[in-house]
């Protein structure tokens, strides 16, 4: 059994940056795949950013060039480094993993989920 906690959300202006962090307890967090989800209000939660256990990773369009996934796999956190962020990257931000370590981009793939963090941009 894997735990997720987020942070670092928050409140930033258009073009501002924030890292959300992960972090994971209860398993070592080497090799399993990890992602980002968000949920903005009255929509579905959506794929943002993946990383699979060998590291390899995927972005979704809307936050491509602008966001990036990593992890320690020592400290057993995982972030989200989001730049240059837009009104529109407001939402809940989930964390999710999962022990089989390929990239997954789907939210029923993840076996773990944290209790989300919010993050709002103003215009």
């Amino acid at each position: 059994q894997v735990q997720l906690v987020e942070s670092g959300g928050g409140l930033v202006q258009t073009g501002g940056s924030l890292r959300l962090s992960c972090a994971a307890s209860g398993r070592t967090f080497s090799g399993y795949a990890m992602g980002w989800f968000r949920q903005a209000p009255g929509k579905g939660r959506e794929f943002v950013a993946g990383m699979a256990g060998s590291g390899s990773t995927g972005y979704a369009d809307s936050v491509k060039g602008r966001f990036t996934i990593s992890r320690d796999n020592v400290k057993n956190i995982g972030y989200l480094q989001m730049n240059n962020l837009k009104p529109e990257d407001t939402a809940v931000y989930y964390c999710a993993a999962r022990s089989r370590g390929n990239l997954y981009y789907t939210r029923g793939a993840y076996d773990y989920w944290g209790q989300g963090t919010q993050v709002t941009v103003s215009s």
